[in-house]
């Protein structure tokens, strides 16, 4: 006769787990420990905003209007200027040497030809190597590049001035262009993660090391009963984790929640789930520590930090890494977590990223459970 699940049962696995990670220190330091120090070091140590870009000046012209431009250039806070001089030498010096980024060079008769009304062209050198900072720091003078139309265009005629279209960019959501706001909410992920994966792996690979899982296979209790009851504490453990991330998202990074708390707890509890679900299913089939720990990196850490979107964007990623990173749990909990910090999401509007967490939770539970169940045959 098949026998039915009994939670009284899976709760008293629960309990003898919750007693084995309290004799273990290594456990609780890293459940608790980790998750802030992670969140306080990468929130201040990754930073996409730029400032103090290293610039050289070759102004040529030595006029009044070639230093208002490069003084444009460094009252934006941006560009911090190390050199100044005349185009007596390559300008792309410095830049091959790497001691500046950008080079602006001022052409001779540059005031002449701007107030003639033939139009003054000065020229920006970037370092095309460095392709983080490309983008922004072209972004960056093509804002100074509209600051300097519009000043120009008062001194020398109304006129113009009043016939200028003036495109002004607006922010959603971020409207300062916080790093951290950004930064904070992924690292939810990437945390968790690590914590649900890790531990459940580590610590199930340990008893199947040392022959205790054996002796709990022996038990009456049915394979789901033993999952359940293995899983709960680390539940517990990472909705703990998650609650000291936001902490310090909101109180030490001033990261904003607009969003539903209700839709940010239920996709934790989802997300959680799936990684427990993984690093069971990584246990029961590697049985030993040191692999349990290659396969959670493998396949926990590295997609979670490279194709989740947390640091490179998806929608630049080739098609078909776009649509690989749909089976992966964080991808989809990256999008419920910066929608839940930064704009009023609900259910509704996340109803895509909850359905597939509930795909890839269930397909992974269910793996799980099976894999398990079959050490008992």
């Amino acid at each position: 006769m098949k026998r039915s699940f009994r939670f009284r049962r899976a709760w008293a696995i629960a309990r003898k787990e919750v007693m084995h990670i309290v004799r273990d220190p290594f456990t609780i330091v890293f459940a608790i420990v980790i998750p802030v120090f992670l969140t306080v070091m990468f929130g201040y140590a990754i930073d996409f905003d730029i400032h103090d870009v290293h610039m050289a000046v070759y102004d040529d012209d030595i006029t009044q209007t070639s230093r208002i431009v490069y003084q444009k250039f460094t009252d934006s806070k941006y560009f911090l200027i190390k050199e100044i001089e005349p185009l007596v030498r390559s300008p792309d010096e410095p830049l091959a040497a790497e001691r500046v980024k950008i080079s602006l060079i001022i052409p001779h008769k540059f005031e002449e030809d701007l107030y003639n009304g033939r139009g003054a062209t000065a020229q920006v050198l970037l370092d095309g190597a460095d392709n983080t900072t490309l983008n922004l720091v072209s972004g960056y003078v093509g804002g100074i590049e509209a600051a300097l139309n519009e000043q120009f265009a008062a001194e020398i005629s109304p006129v113009t001035k009043a016939r200028l279209v003036r495109i002004a960019p607006r922010f959603l959501f971020n409207p300062e262009q916080k790093s951290s706001w950004y930064i904070v909410p992924g690292l939810s992920v990437v945390i968790l993660a690590i914590l649900s994966i890790l531990l459940t792996s580590l610590t199930i690979a340990r008893e199947w090391e040392t022959g205790s899982m054996e002796l709990l296979l022996s038990t009456p209790a049915r394979p789901a009963e033993i999952i359940v009851g293995k899983l709960l504490p680390y539940v517990a453990m990472g909705l703990g984790a998650m609650l000291l991330i936001y902490i310090a998202a909101r109180f030490i990074f001033g990261v904003p929640f607009r969003g539903s708390h209700l839709a940010y707890l239920a996709a934790t509890l989802l997300f959680i789930g799936t990684y427990l679900s993984m690093g069971l299913f990584i246990s029961v089939v590697a049985r030993n520590q040191q692999l349990a720990l290659q396969m959670s990196i493998i396949t926990g850490y590295m997609p979670s930090i490279l194709l989740s979107g947390f640091i490179f964007s998806i929608q630049n990623m080739d098609r078909f890494w776009q649509m690989f990173t749909g089976i992966l749990p964080a991808r989809w909990y990256m999008t419920i977590c910066r929608a839940c910090y930064l704009k009023e999401a609900s259910f509704h509007d996340l109803i895509g990223p909850f359905v597939a967490l509930l795909i890839l939770g269930g397909f992974f539970f269910v793996a799980a459970t099976k894999r398990f169940k079959g050490t008992l045959e």
